[in-house]
């Protein structure tokens, strides 16, 4: 009887002890797995964001001054006629219905845009078709386009400068 309840501790401690053991291989590999995730996603948008915050820096010091009185006011704004783009893809299943309204920083651009609206749609045209639909469905994603288009259309024009879209 005493051998049995020796064996009996023996068994129950030995269970005990390897349910430790998974249980902390179990914390290890959520560790590992969050440490690696936090590494390969934070850094990525981190390393993306300071590269558009110096781009954007960059283009804003080369651009015309703006006004002080328009920075929190909403210019003119001159609509474009909708757009439709496929959207880049590997089956070509994918495309983009959409309508933009420019906004300028000086209502005297007006004539300008209406004379290079050719130029302007076929810009915007381009962009949209360079894009896959992961690359626009987020907000972020959505923000780069904008200030891509924005960028390219301003280095078109001569008497003012698009400041949204």
């Amino acid at each position: 009887m005493a051998e049995e309840e020796v064996q009996e501790k023996k068994s129950k401690s030995g269970n005990l002890v390897v349910i430790i053991l998974i249980v902390l291989i179990v914390l290890l590999i959520g560790i590992f797995g969050l440490v690696a995730y936090l590494a390969f996603f934070s850094s990525d948008d981190s390393a993306e964001e300071g590269t558009d915050k110096q781009v954007v820096e960059e283009q804003t010091d080369k651009k015309k001054p703006q006004n002080p009185a328009d920075s929190g006011e909403i210019g003119v704004m001159f609509p474009l006629e909708a757009f439709t783009a496929n959207l880049l893809s590997e089956n070509g299943s994918r495309y983009l219905k959409c309508t933009m309204e420019l906004e300028q920083n000086i209502p005297t651009l007006t004539p300008e845009l209406e004379g290079k609206k050719g130029k302007i749609r076929d810009i915007i045209i381009g962009v949209l078709s360079s894009k896959t639909y992961e690359e626009i469905s987020t907000t972020k994603g959505k923000q780069r386009l904008k200030d891509e288009i924005k960028d390219k259309i301003n280095s078109i024009l001569n008497d003012g400068f698009i400041k949204n879209i």
